[in-house]
């Protein structure tokens, strides 16, 4: 049984769908699916990420590595410092969440004698961004003076660009495969319901993606265009450093799996993962797992190399996870045991382990990073 939503949050998804209707009326009767997705996430003052209500946690509607443990953050600081000191840089993370992982970075760089100058975070939701400072305030008052929020990508960056869980959430387009050709499947209106509509691809890119896929009729998946538009953008600001992208997927050939025939889109409404994405607009999260291979391909051709790409298990352990918890005394039972558990899901392969990869692309000359030492899957890519 679903919680029901509070007499609050049922009138802000009222007012949510009112806006998507009026979308879709302006637009003619039809919008891609990437436009309502966007809509219904990132409408200023509307949408689940720009209006006031939890996210995260366990009065949110998902919880993230970073709110289970500081060594998630702790561990991606020690695979992040000898970057920071290869390119004498700074840290740019993106969307930074609640600002758990901002804090736990910060204080294992701290501890590491690797502070970088700067610490901007680019984050589109004012709302997240006032959470993130009040948080950075309280935890590492003296780190205040070097953590910036950004509006935008900057011209020229050299250090590390971290995003956890931020590809996940990029608007995707859904292409269902017909017997002639490849369809963009849409959204319309059947009186004042969302409804599904099919229309010829008008988009090029989009288009030759979807061709190139050649996948049987009936299938039905997303294609992220936005991640790839994003690596794009970031390679291009990016003068000497690392991206490092966290996220739950898979390699093409895993993604479009012929078991995998109706896609990997999702909505996350308090801790339940449903699959109609009109389920209360403004109250769910809209997530499509990430496709690497395309992720891969896209930093490639935007010029960057690829440093690695292997499961989050694999990365912790190899960036120094098992040493943080070993810190922690075993005969100091109500200290250890959460933090033990909360590694035993991030590792595990029946939790956290195995879906969730780390993709590192590298502009210029860097040495190897420990994260991918061991357990490397590029070849998968």
């Amino acid at each position: 049984m679903l919680p029901t939503p509070t007499p609050d949050a049922l009138a802000h998804s009222q007012r949510v769908v009112a806006h998507l209707q009026k979308l879709i009326q302006d637009a003619g009767g039809w919008i891609s699916f990437a436009q309502y997705m966007e809509a219904a996430l990132y409408a200023p003052g509307l949408g689940y990420y720009a209006a006031g209500a939890t996210k995260l946690g366990a009065a949110g509607d998902f919880v993230t590595a970073p709110e289970m443990t500081p060594l998630f953050g702790r561990t991606l600081a020690r695979a992040m410092a000898p970057v920071l000191k290869q390119t004498d840089g700074e840290v740019l993370e993106l969307g930074a969440g609640s600002g758990k992982l901002a804090v736990d970075v910060l204080g294992e760089l701290e501890r590491l004698g690797a502070l970088p100058t700067r610490y901007g975070i680019l984050e589109v939701s004012a709302d997240l961004r006032a959470r993130q400072q009040e948080r950075l305030a309280h935890a590492l008052p003296h780190l205040t003076d070097r953590v910036h929020w950004l509006d935008t990508l900057p011209a020229h960056f050299s250090g590390v660009i971290l995003g956890n869980e931020v590809l996940d959430a990029l608007p995707v387009e859904l292409v269902h495969w017909t017997d002639s050709e490849p369809m963009q499947r849409g959204v319309s209106l059947s009186g004042k319901a969302f409804d599904w509509q099919d229309r010829p691809i008008s988009n090029p890119v989009l288009r030759a993606r979807a061709e190139g896929l050649n996948l049987a009729p009936g299938y039905l998946s997303e294609i992220n265009l936005a991640a790839n538009a994003l690596i794009a953008a970031l390679a291009q600001c990016l003068d000497h450093g690392l991206i490092l992208m966290i996220d739950y997927g898979f390699g093409e050939s895993e993604y479009y799996h012929p078991q995998r025939h109706m896609g990997t889109l999702r909505a996350h409404y308090r801790h339940h993962a449903l699959d109609d994405p009109f389920y209360f607009p403004g109250l769910c999260d809209l997530t499509a797992h990430v496709d690497f291979s395309a992720v891969a391909h896209a930093g490639e051709a935007a010029g960057l190399n690829l440093a690695g790409y292997a499961s989050q298990a694999n990365f912790l352990l190899n960036a120094g996870l098992t040493e943080l918890l070993m810190q922690i005394s075993p005969t100091d039972a109500a200290a250890y045991l959460p933090q033990a558990n909360a590694v035993q899901r991030l590792v595990s392969p029946a939790e956290m382990g195995d879906l969730f990869k780390v993709i590192g692309l590298i502009q210029g000359n860097l040495a190897p990073l420990a994260g991918f030492a061991r357990g490397d899957r590029s070849h998968t890519l």
